[in-house]
């Protein structure tokens, strides 16, 4: 009987594993196709002045969206640090776009290579890959509505 039961909690601790492992993995997939969507529609975009709209608005979007999120009780304090940590990411990018900051403005004919850059940096941004799965799907509930 104790076998079967260890067998069964077993079993129901390598499903539990693999669901929320999906999860986290949906949920990162989605942000990370949202971002490529951002960097499509500034590639399919015309003029330099709305490329540059577009990534103001879309960084401008995912900042309101971390802070919605990061006000929510159920988020977790370490979440709620890896929250900061990437929206400080996101605004430094921003800054970098405006010349804001200390930074210097990207280059109206670099506005393409620019969203391919933020792109990469928030894919590869340890941050990211750190959230819940919980957090990153609220994350892409509230851009979904913005």
């Amino acid at each position: 009987m104790k076998k079967v039961t260890i067998l069964f909690l077993f079993v129901a601790l390598v499903s539990f594993w693999n669901t929320a492992n999906a999860q986290i993995t949906n949920g990162h997939e989605a942000l990370k196709k949202h971002i490529n969507s951002i960097v499509e529609k500034v590639e399919e975009t015309k003029g330099a002045a709305d490329k540059r709209m577009v990534l103001n608005e879309s960084l401008a979007d995912m900042m309101t969206a971390i802070d919605r999120v990061s006000s929510k009780k159920l988020v977790s304090t370490s979440d709620a640090n890896i929250l900061d940590e990437f929206k400080t990411l996101l605004s430094n990018r921003k800054d970098e776009l405006n010349g804001a900051n200390g930074y210097m403005k990207v280059a109206d004919s670099e506005l393409n290579n620019y969203a391919n850059f933020i792109q990469q940096d928030v894919e590869q941004a340890n941050t990211v890959l750190t959230i819940s799965a919980t957090t990153v799907l609220l994350i892409i509930l509230i851009l979904l509505l913005l």
